[in-house]
C-alpha cells in the first residue's frame, strides 16, 4: 500500500507499510501551486512552517486512517481506504507533491535549530517518496513477512492497535472491516497486472503465504480470530448492543471477511503461484538494479553503494569471529568455530523447557536490568511497556522479536513481541541481547521517547529513519556490559551472535539483490558463519528477499553511532559524559545519519566551550 513519504522510513510497520510504500503514476508533475510568499523574518518563517506541519499532519492522518489508529488517534478508526487502487496512488502522489512544494519554498539557509532540521527532513523524505514512484511495488503487494491479511487479522482480533473498549469502537471495526472485500479485490487486480508486466513475488515466498491464509480461514465465524472481540464483549455493554454486535459480527465474518480471504487464497494457489518467479533478487525485476540502489539509499540514508556495504559486512564478520574465538577459549571449548556454532545450536542445555520458561527468562532480565539504566540514561520514556508472545497464526514467518510503539495518549503501551514458535530454535543465550535491542534501552526507549518530544512536529514524533532506529537498537545491545549484563560468557556470545547476524545481513542482502546469490547460498552462508538454526536461517533469508535493503539498516546505523561516540570520547576525554551523549543522540528523534553526525559534532563543540 502507498503511504506519503514522511513515514516511509518509519518503524510503523502496519497495514499501510505491509504491501509496499511506492506508488506509480503516469501523470506528469503538477506545477507548483500558487501560494503566498513565505515570510522574510526567520522567526516568522519558522512559525509558518510549524503551522504547515500541523496542517500536513491532519491531512496525512485522514489520508492514512490505519496509521492514525496506530498513532492512537481514533477519529478515523472506521475507515479503510482502498490503498491498492490507482485512485489512491494518485491521491498520495498529489499529496506528497503539494506538501513538498509548500515546504521547499522556504529558504533553509535562513532557518536555524529545530526549524531548519524539520524542514530538511521533511523535504528530503518527500523527494525520496516521489523518486520512488517509478518502482512498482504496488504490483506485488503480498508477501509472507508483511502480509496485509495478517495485519488485518491482528487489528480485528483486538490484540493490536484497533480498540475494542466501547460500543463505538465495535461499530468502527464493523465499518472498517466492511471495506476489506474492495481492498482484497484491488490487491488481486494489482497482482494480475504484475503477472503481465513481470513484477511478481518469488515462489519461495508465496508458498509461505498460503498456510498463513489457510490458518485464518475458518468454516464458522466463531472459530476465527475476528470473533475474539465478541468473546470479550465488555460486561457493561447494554444487552441490546451485545445482541446487535454479535449478530453483526457474525454476518460480517461469514458474508464479507471469510469470502474475501478464500478468494485471495484461491487466487494465490490457483493463479499467482504458477506465475511467481524462481528468481529471488530485486535486480531480477525490470529496472531492478536501480530499484535496489534506491532502496539502499532510502533505508541507510547514505550514499554507500551495495558493493561497499558488502565489503563492510565481510570485514565485520571477520572481526566478530575473532571475538567469538575468545569466548570459546574462555569457556574451554575444544574445537573450531563451526563446531562451537553446532554445539550452541544443538545442545539441549541451551533450550527452554517450555514457552512459560522462555517468557519468564525475559521478565526476570527486565527486573534485573531496569534499576541499572539510570547509569547510562538521564531520561526514560513515560509510556508503559509489556512483553507478549507473537500470535500463533503469524509466528512461523515472524522475526525472533519485534516492537510495536505505544499510542500517543499512553493508553496502549509499547509492546515487545517475542516469538516462541519452534521453541527448540529459541536459545537461552539470546535473552539479554534480544531484550536490550527490542525493549530497554533499545526500541522502547528510542521510539517512546521520540513520541514524547512534544516540541517537535508530529511528523517527526511519529515518523522514523530505519537506519537510526535499528542502528540504535543494535547499539543498545553493545551497552550490555556497561549495564552489568553479559556476565555469563554464553550471554556475551549471544550478543556477538546478534551483532554477527547484522553484519552477515550486509553480505547476504547485497549478495541476493546485487550479486546474484541464490536463496540457498544465503542460507548456507548464514549456517556456515553463525550459530543459527535452520528455522531462523530460512525465515531470515526469506525476509531479505521480501523487503530488499531493510536489513542493511542495523549495522550501518550502529557503526555510525559507535563512530560518533568514539569521536566524542576522544575529543572530550575526561569531560565525556555518556548520559549526555545518549541524551543528544535521542533528543531530536530519528534523523538521517548525516544529520546525526552534524548534531554530535555540534554537541562536541558546545561541550568544549562550556
Amino acid at each position: 500500500m502507498s503511504q506519503p513519504g514522511i513515514l516511509r522510513r518509519s518503524m510503523i510497520f502496519m497495514l499501510a507499510a505491509a504491501a509496499g510504500c511506492n506508488v506509480a503514476v503516469a501523470k506528469p508533475a503538477t506545477p507548483v501551486a500558487t501560494q503566498a510568499a513565505p515570510a522574510a523574518d526567520p522567526a516568522a518563517m519558522a512559525a509558518e512552517l510549524e503551522r504547515l506541519y500541523g496542517q500536513y499532519w491532519q491531512e496525512y492522518l485522514e489520508l492514512n486512517p490505519v496509521n492514525a489508529t496506530f498513532v492512537g488517534d481514533p477519529r478515523y478508526n472506521d475507515r479503510l481506504p482502498d490503498f491498492f487502487s490507482a485512485r489512491y496512488r494518485q491521491q498520495t502522489h498529489d499529496f506528497n507533491e503539494k506538501w513538498l512544494n509548500k515546504v521547499a519554498a522556504y529558504d533553509s539557509d535562513r532557518l536555524a535549530g529545530q526549524a531548519r532540521l524539520s524542514q530538511q527532513i521533511f523535504v528530503q523524505d518527500l523527494r525520496l517518496a516521489l523518486e520512488g514512484e517509478k518502482y512498482p511495488d504496488w504490483q506485488q503487494p503480498l508477501n509472507q513477512f508483511y502480509g496485509f491479511p495478517n495485519q488485518l487479522a491482528m487489528l480485528g482480533s483486538g490484540t493490536s492497535a484497533q480498540p475494542f473498549k466501547t460500543v463505538g469502537d465495535y461499530d468502527d471495526w464493523l465499518e472498517r472491516a466492511g471495506e476489506v472485500p474492495v481492498l482484497f479485490d484491488s490487491a488481486i487486480a494489482n497482482m494480475r497486472m504484475g503477472m503481465k508486466s513481470g513484477v511478481v513475488q518469488p515462489e519461495a515466498l508465496m508458498v509461505k503465504v498460503l498456510p498463513q491464509l489457510d490458518s485464518l480461514i475458518k468454516e464458522k465465524p466463531e472459530e476465527t480470530l475476528f470473533w475474539t472481540p465478541i468473546t470479550e464483549l465488555p460486561a457493561e455493554f447494554p444487552d441490546a448492543d451485545k445482541k446487535r454486535l454479535t449478530d453483526a459480527y457474525r454476518t460480517l465474518i461469514a458474508d464479507k471477511l471469510m469470502p474475501s480471504y478464500r478468494k485471495l487464497r484461491d487466487f494465490v494457489r490457483d493463479e499467482y503461484l504458477a506465475a511467481s518467479r524462481d528468481t529471488v533478487a530485486l535486480s531480477a525485476l525490470p529496472d531492478g538494479q536501480a530499484w535496489y540502489a534506491y532502496n539502499v539509499r532510502l533505508i541507510t540514508t547514505t550514499e554507500l553503494s551495495p558493493a561497499r556495504i558488502h565489503e563492510i559486512g565481510l570485514a565485520e564478520v571477520a572481526r566478530i569471529h575473532g571475538e567469538m574465538r575468545a569466548v570459546m577459549k574462555e569457556v574451554g571449548f575444544d574445537g573450531d568455530l563451526q563446531a562451537f556454532f553446532e554445539y550452541l545450536t544443538t545442545d539441549e542445555k541451551f533450550e527452554f523447557d517450555n514457552e512459560e520458561a522462555m517468557l519468564t527468562a525475559f521478565h526476570d532480565f527486565d527486573a534485573e536490568l531496569d534499576p541499572k539504566l539510570d547509569k547510562l540514561f538521564s531520561r526514560r520514556p513515560e509510556a508503559g511497556f509489556e512483553l507478549r508472545p507473537v500470535e500463533e497464526f503469524r509466528a512461523a514467518s515472524a522475526a525472533a522479536g519485534s516492537y510495536q510503539m505505544p499510542s500517543e495518549d499512553g493508553t496502549r503501551p509499547g509492546i515487545f513481541y517475542l516469538n516462541t514458535h519452534d521453541l527448540p530454535s529459541r536459545k537461552t543465550w539470546d535473552v539479554e541481547s534480544l531484550y536490550l535491542h527490542e525493549a530497554k534501552p533499545g526500541h522502547h526507549f528510542q521510539i517512546a521517547i521520540q513520541q514524547e518530544l512534544t516540541d517537535l512536529p508530529m511528523f517527526r514524533r511519529f515518523g522514523g529513519v530505519t537506519a537510526f532506529a535499528e542502528g540504535w537498537g543494535l547499539y543498545a545491545e553493545s551497552l550490555g556490559r556497561e549495564l552489568g549484563a553479559y556476565q555469563d560468557p554464553y550471554q556475551y556470545f549471544g550478543r556477538l551472535q546478534a551483532e554477527l547476524w547484522r553484519a552477515i545481513r550486509l553480505i547476504v542482502d547485497t549478495g541476493l539483490h546485487s550479486k546474484g546469490w541464490t536463496r540457498e547460498q544465503v542460507i548456507a552462508y548464514m549456517k556456515d558463519n553463525s550459530a543459527t538454526s535452520d528455522t531462523n536461517a530460512v525465515a531470515e533469508a526469506e525476509r531479505y528477499i521480501a523487503i530488499p535493503g531493510q536489513a542493511l539498516a542495523y549495522k550501518i546505523g550502529e557503526l555510525k553511532i559507535l563512530e560518533l561516540r568514539s569521536r566524542a570520547e576522544e575529543a572530550l576525554g575526561n569531560e565525556f559524559d555518556v548520559r549526555e551523549f545518549h541524551a543528544e543522540v535521542l533528543r531530536d528523534g530519528a534523523v538521517p545519519l548525516d544529520v546525526l553526525e552534524a548534531k554530535v559534532d555540534q554537541f562536541i563543540a558546545a561541550q568544549r566551550e562550556s
